[in-house]
């Protein structure tokens, strides 16, 4: 299918790796150009010679720390005319409701909230003021089943999503969509980082670990960031003008769910 958003610029956070690096591949194989972003430079940089040298696209690349005020300034220099914004952050550590203090709570809202609502706000105008515009937030399965051991990823991510709702709807009409995309498990860093910890736990191996968790999933496997970077594409492209303040799980079944 062709998506219809080549030439389109598309600024992708945390795009050296895993989900985020999932997306930058889909958007540049639609014809896209990218801005991408991440902390580590070497990564960032190896990523985006990778996708120039697979899709011919032009990409710039901005290593910084987006949920600073300096680091998103040096993006949103960069990002010029964006038409597509991709919000994406790593989780925050997993843990026991009573680990957590203030501050953890403050810096989990930073990156997985209040940086994502900076981005929009900086953004979406010159969308709007086109009259086209995409933007899909990566949050997280948990917005719609929390899971008890990632209470600060609950919390702030549940927070960008009321955000989302009510700010999705009102600039609909200018042509600007603003979706989220609830990812399950993906075999990616994060996996590793969940899976770890449960391996010690248990006394177990990280393979046995990770047998035991995608047992859980009806899909019977942990998800691909190809694939999960192919639904973020479909949702930044021409056919989804229509779809808009949703939140789409890409979790292989593994929330059980009606709404």
């Amino acid at each position: 299918m062709d998506l219809g958003i080549k030439g389109k610029r598309a600024v992708v956070c945390a795009s050296s790796k895993g989900l985020g690096l999932g997306c930058a591949q889909a958007l540049a194989a639609a014809g896209c150009d990218l801005v991408m972003n991440a902390r580590g430079s070497e990564a960032l940089e190896a990523a985006a010679e990778a996708i120039r040298a697979a899709h011919g696209v032009t990409v710039q690349t901005v290593a910084a720390d987006v949920t600073s005020d300096a680091g998103r300034a040096e993006l949103l220099a960069a990002a010029g005319d964006a038409d597509i914004l991709v919000n994406n952050a790593g989780g925050p550590p997993p843990g026991m409701w009573h680990d957590w203090d203030r501050e953890d709570f403050i810096k989990a809202l930073d990156s997985n909230m209040l940086t994502p609502i900076a981005m929009i706000k900086a953004l979406v105008p010159g969308m709007m003021a086109r009259g086209w515009g995409r933007v899909v937030n990566i949050t997280s399965q948990s917005v719609k089943a929390p899971i008890p051991q990632l209470g600060l990823s609950n919390a702030a991510r549940t927070g960008l999503t009321g955000y989302v709702a009510g700010t999705s709807r009102q600039v609909a009409g200018k042509g600007v969509t603003i979706n989220n995309l609830l990812p399950g498990i993906h075999a990616t860093d994060r996996a590793e980082a969940l899976d770890g910890p449960v391996a010690k736990r248990e006394g177990i191996s990280i393979g046995e670990a990770r047998a035991r968790r995608a047992a859980t999933i009806p899909a019977g496997r942990y998800g691909t960031a190809e694939e999960f970077g192919a639904a973020c594409a479909f949702l930044c492209s021409q056919h989804a003008g229509f779809i808009v303040g949703q939140n789409i799980l890409c979790d292989g079944g593994a929330t059980n769910a009606t709404i």
